[in-house]
């Protein structure tokens, strides 16, 4: 469910044109971007920091103790954002939201980005990667042995299985390639500290002037 404004009613994701209205209003807001740092540097919403998911999914409860009242999730299209807002989710943070379309709506709605390098995200990698061992085990199994054909299938099932637990192994394992890491991929010290510590409640009694 997406929502235009700020209400008490917990939701799980918000179009670009709600982010971009909540970065103009400058309130409590932490935009996290869980790509790998290759594709951060690639293109990522400007003020967002980068945690990527499985530094996220190891350090969720360290992470929850230093977001504020709104985050915000981002990737390339909204799947491994959500696997994130699952990950804090169980941490205890409900006030976790995904960017519906990821970086590419918000940049494509007119959102402040900052462009560098240009790369493959990793999802168009996934998918020429799945692709071609489809391929292979197809034209193996016509012309050298029908064994090739498990190939096809184990891909098939792979991919079934990445849908069915909002899970991508291919996808991580092609996050660890050389071409897919920077010399600033983020360390968990970085990706930690770098987000800005929770401001402490204010309680009542504090409120109340000095006599």
């Amino acid at each position: 469910m997406t929502s235009s404004t700020r209400t008490e009613t917990k939701i799980d994701s918000v179009d670009s044109a709600t982010l971009q209205s909540w970065i103009d209003t400058g309130d409590d807001l932490i935009v996290l971007d869980v790509r790998s740092g290759a594709e951060f540097e690639n293109m990522h919403i400007r003020g967002s920091y980068n945690v990527p998911l499985p530094l996220l999914s190891e350090h969720a409860d360290e992470l929850a103790e230093r977001l504020g009242r709104q985050t915000v999730l981002v990737c390339q299209s909204g799947t491994r954002a959500e696997q994130a807002r699952q990950r804090l989710s169980g941490a205890g943070v409900e006030t976790a939201h995904v960017l519906t379309g990821g970086v590419p709506a918000y940049a494509a709605a007119g959102g402040d980005v900052v462009r560098g390098a240009q790369r493959w995200d990793l999802e168009r990698q996934v998918r020429l990667v799945a692709g071609s061992l489809v391929l292979t085990g197809m034209a193996g199994g016509k012309f050298l042995s029908p064994k090739f054909r498990a190939l096809a299938g184990a891909i098939g099932a792979g991919l079934t299985f990445s849908a069915a637990t909002n899970t991508c192994a291919m996808g991580n394992a092609l996050a660890a390639m050389p071409w897919n890491r920077t010399a600033d991929e983020p360390t968990h010290e970085a990706a930690i500290l770098q987000l800005p510590s929770r401001a402490p409640e204010t309680s009542p009694e504090s409120q109340e002037p000095a006599s």
